[in-house]
């Protein structure tokens, strides 16, 4: 099975209508899955969804203890942590 992505509208009586025609294997039979567009209030109330202003600074802050020499050699980066149960080592 081949996917594609593409956008379009669902009307008041519920029916797909496509922004674009779908170019290549047509007539033949599709599996459709319909995404919607989440609201505004949703996107802001995303517990996973961290501020851009916070990923700036974060950044930032790597960026100069980077430059100042503070920075953790990668065969030590992942000691200490559990991941499900699996705990990484460079032991």
């Amino acid at each position: 099975m081949r996917a594609i992505e593409v956008t379009g509208t669902i009307d008041e009586k519920g029916q797909v209508y496509l922004d674009q025609p779908i170019e290549g294997e047509t007539p033949s039979r599709v599996r459709i899955i319909v995404l919607f567009s989440e609201t505004k209030e949703e996107l802001e109330n995303d517990p996973d969804d961290t501020p851009i202003e916070e990923i700036k600074a974060s950044l930032r802050i790597a960026l100069q203890e980077a430059k100042e020499g503070k920075r953790i050699p990668l065969s030590e980066m992942w000691e200490g942590i559990d991941a499900e149960g699996i705990t990484f080592s460079s032991n």
